[in-house]
């Protein structure tokens, strides 16, 4: 699973988890870091990405709209970049699992 992560996680994140999430970025990589949630939205859709946030914005928009994207709504608050990065590490059974439900538009980790 490609992941999007928004502009309130680490850039870090993109090579800290290349191994277990290869081909994901995050939004400034991809000229995103100041787009409104529509815009980076869009750009997921079309370049097959799951989108991850800390913001309860894009987990709103899966429940009313639906995937794709996938969302991936981070729980966890103020935390050190390692602490998210060992959560997806952790979890990529979960995430992985979520990849391949038909029906399921966000996954709730924390």
């Amino acid at each position: 699973m490609k992941l999007l992560f928004d502009q309130n996680l680490s850039p870090h994140l993109v090579g800290q988890l290349a191994a277990e999430y290869p081909g994901s970025a995050h939004v400034r990589d991809v000229g995103l870091v100041a787009a409104p949630d529509p815009a980076v939205w869009a750009y997921a859709v079309a370049c097959g990405f799951a989108v991850v946030s800390k913001d309860t914005d894009f987990q709103q928009r899966a429940l009313l709209l639906g995937h794709p994207p996938k969302v991936v709504w981070v729980r966890l608050g103020n935390c050190p970049t390692a602490t998210v990065a060992a959560l997806l590490r952790a979890r990529r059974p979960d995430v992985l699992a979520f990849e391949a439900d038909p029906v399921a538009s966000f996954l709730a980790l924390s």
